[in-house]
């Protein structure tokens, strides 16, 4: 089966570098699935499970923060955090909704709310990642 090559960055690390089938990748308008020659393009990624596929079992990554670039049959992601179930501390992701949770039903007005729905949207990925990885 033909393959794409995938390049996942972070700021201190290459994290992936290999060839792949079929690339699932959750963008800021919805996921969106990556194969052989795919139309080139640029977007941001959201939170979200960027899902692998090489050979039988698709892999799983927690994915935060971030853009992809897409462009003849090279698929570049750069992003802040990238983990796989076994990398996520369930009980300090389960802590982090919690913290995210009571900040978004505060009344402060000093609360960054924008700040609190994202880091509750990492949390949920994360923990939907090792419940589900």
């Amino acid at each position: 089966m033909s393959k794409i090559h995938l390049e996942v960055i972070q700021p201190h690390q290459t994290k992936i570098k290999d060839d792949f089938e079929h690339v699932i990748i959750p963008g800021i308008e919805g996921d969106f699935g990556v194969s052989e020659n795919h139309t080139p393009f640029i977007t941001i990624i959201r939170p979200g499970i960027l899902t692998l596929f090489k050979d039988e079992t698709p892999e799983k990554f927690a994915i935060h923060d971030g853009f992809v670039t897409v462009d003849n049959n090279k698929v570049t992601i750069v992003c802040e955090t990238i983990e796989k179930s076994d990398e996520i501390d369930i009980t300090r992701a389960e802590e982090a909704k919690k913290r995210a949770e009571d900040r978004l039903k505060s009344k402060n007005e000093e609360i960054d709310f924008r700040r609190a729905e994202l880091a509750l949207k990492r949390a949920l990925v994360r923990l939907s990642l090792t419940q589900n990885g």
